[in-house]
């Protein structure tokens, strides 16, 4: 798929969740015991983890990290990275949230892949000279895509996600992202295959 793509032009971002552990991956038992906080509210089998441990995250991290570029992607999408004022169970702050983040970063560009900073609005200031461009959820509806506004302003691309189940108004979503140059789609929370864009 990630071939097919690229011979249409296309850049491949892949997913991956790096403030939590997901049960249902292939490397969940990697984690080490310590590392898992509480149940990620909402979405069964997920739990929190402690990235003030990035030495024991380092393994698991860096794995998935070669796993995309191995794939051939050429950029990741670090999901769950806004993690400070979450009910995790441990007591991260703004500063262990950004020096994770940075360092991930760090190990994205060694492997020569782009990183998106994912939601984690407040962290736009410091992060900006690290993240290649941002992907947003919500950010209409929540009021707050001003806030992402700075990597427009860098030259850096926004990818805004709005869901269905807010009911969001796409189209005022769409209206206001042509002019400030961030680019919009409707999706199902649950990610199906469907999905709308701006006209």
């Amino acid at each position: 798929m990630v071939k097919k793509l690229h011979d249409q032009g296309r850049k491949v971002i892949g997913y991956i969740s790096v403030g939590s552990c997901e049960d249902w991956r292939p490397d969940a038992a990697h984690f080490p015991p310590e590392l898992l906080g509480k149940d990620y509210e909402g979405w069964p089998g997920e739990k929190w983890l402690d990235i003030r441990r990035i030495d024991l995250l380092r393994p698991v991290m860096l794995a998935r990290l070669d796993l995309c570029k191995s794939k051939g992607f050429d950029a990741v999408e670090p999901d769950n990275i806004e993690i400070h004022d979450n009910d995790t169970g441990f007591p991260i702050t703004s500063a262990d949230q950004f020096a994770y983040a940075r360092w991930l970063a760090e190990e994205a560009h060694a492997r020569s892949l782009a990183i998106g900073l994912k939601n984690a609005a407040d962290m736009v200031a410091e992060a900006l000279p690290f993240f290649d461009f941002a992907i947003t959820e919500d950010c209409f509806v929540q009021g707050w895509c001003d806030q992402v506004l700075p990597f427009i302003a860098a030259g850096k691309a926004v990818f805004a996600a709005e869901y269905t189940d807010t009911g969001v108004d796409f189209q005022a979503a769409c209206a206001w992202g042509r002019v400030h140059s961030i680019s919009f789609i409707l999706k199902n929370r649950i990610l199906t295959a469907f999905r709308a864009t701006c006209l």
